[in-house]
């Protein structure tokens, strides 16, 4: 999944160069991508049969694997379209059933392991990153989806036999699955001591009005992460020298293999809110930075900044809506998150006529928006004081979960 749907990122510098694919057209592919994603998120959820069925499962990695190799086949930007769309539903699927199995696989283990386990996205981006980084000197951007193919196929066959196990979480988190990259949040979001936390507001109607605030920097983080995961590697490559943008996107898979696990472990010591805080800050900055400074320094930081954070943004998220309890507070992240990752691209299409600096500028700005909103979201949400710490009241942090991390 991590190939089949962040391939595009780097190999849409060659597309630009070699198929005459425009910077609009370029948008477009993309927001139909997430527009499918969001479709087979939403199948994910509503048709529970299919997160525990192998036929899915091998169906979605077969419509993906076709899908990337089709892509080379054609010029025509509205057959693109399809493809990629098709690349979203089936990518979705493959990782609402693998989050899932995952979470009943490792039912009674700590929760950091599943953190571990979506490594894998992490690892798909780093190798779409040198496979455009390997094959672009030698080839053109044909053969870069062709390789993409051939290794979602190789990969798929490592994954045909997944072991499908439902967590035992109750039904009303099934929600939590279809979000792009949920984490240790997902099984979180059953914990018994989600309820108990210090600090959250006590009355139903000021715990909305703080997931409100929280929905609206969820959403805004949806619409500036994705302009970023879209052009990172075409705004690197006009400026740098032709290797540092795949080489930049293999440091944001290479940065995003640990993240979810060593975000999971923060939140164990820290509040929620502090941490979405800093994570949207330095994904801001992360964002930014190639925009403001150029050189390969700036462009191999801004890759590690992005790939350390946009993992543990969402964890952290998912996870406040929970401690919150409001009512399919997850369902509810997810959809704002995802409307956000369709509207991004389209956002910025009309500065793109100018280059890619101003697109990231805006995506910065719209992520600093989606912090200051979480940094109303602390200031509004008491911290327990050092006695209730020592009393070991839980406090507004990652919830325990019933997978023997407490």
């Amino acid at each position: 999944m991590g190939v089949g749907r962040f391939v595009y990122t780097p190999v849409l510098p060659l597309m630009q160069t070699q198929a005459g694919l425009s910077a609009s057209a370029g948008a477009h592919l993309a927001t139909a991508n997430y527009a499918g994603y969001l479709g087979g998120a939403l199948a994910g959820t509503l048709i529970p049969g299919l997160v525990r069925s192998p036929a899915a499962l091998r169906a979605s990695l077969v419509a993906l694997t076709g899908s990337l190799a089709a892509m080379p086949v054609t010029h025509g930007t509205t057959v693109w379209l399809g493809l990629r769309l098709v690349a979203g539903v089936a990518s979705a699927l493959v990782f609402v059933i693998a989050v899932t199995s995952v979470l009943g696989v490792l039912r009674g283990h700590p929760a950091h392991l599943p953190g571990w386990a979506f490594g894998g996205v992490g690892a798909g981006i780093a190798a779409s990153g040198l496979l455009v980084l390997g094959l672009s000197p030698v080839a053109d951007w044909r053969a870069v989806w062709w390789a993409s193919a051939a290794l979602t196929a190789l990969l798929a066959g490592a994954a045909w036999r997944l072991r499908l196990e439902l967590p035992a979480t109750p039904a009303s988190t099934a929600p939590a699955v279809p979000v792009t990259l949920p984490v240790s949040a997902v099984s979180a979001v059953s914990a018994a001591s989600v309820a108990e936390g210090a600090g959250r507001p006590t009355t139903t109607r000021r715990r909305r009005r703080w997931f409100a605030v929280l929905l609206a920097s969820y959403t805004l983080e949806g619409t500036g992460y994705i302009v970023a995961g879209t052009f990172l590697v075409a705004a690197v490559a006009q400026t740098s020298p032709g290797w540092v943008g795949s080489g930049a996107w293999v440091l944001v898979g290479l940065a995003a293999v640990p993240s979810a696990a060593l975000w999971t472990r923060l939140g164990r010591r820290r509040p929620l809110h502090d941490l979405l805080l800093a994570a949207l800050v330095v994904q801001a900055v992360g964002i930014a930075l190639p925009a403001l400074v150029s050189g390969v320094a700036a462009a191999l930081l801004s890759a590690v900044l992005f790939g350390a954070t946009f993992i543990g943004i969402s964890t952290l998220a998912l996870a406040t809506g929970a401690w919150l309890q409001v009512h399919r507070s997850v369902g509810l992240l997810t959809a704002g998150y995802s409307v956000g990752q369709i509207l991004g691209p389209l956002a910025v299409t009309p500065l793109l006529r100018d280059g890619y600096r101003p697109a990231l500028l805006l995506a910065a700005a719209v992520v600093l928006t989606s912090a200051a909103a979480a940094a109303a979201l602390r200031v509004g949400l008491r911290h327990p004081t050092a006695a209730t710490r020592t009393r070991r009241r839980p406090t507004p942090r990652q919830p325990a979960t019933n997978q023997g991390d407490a």
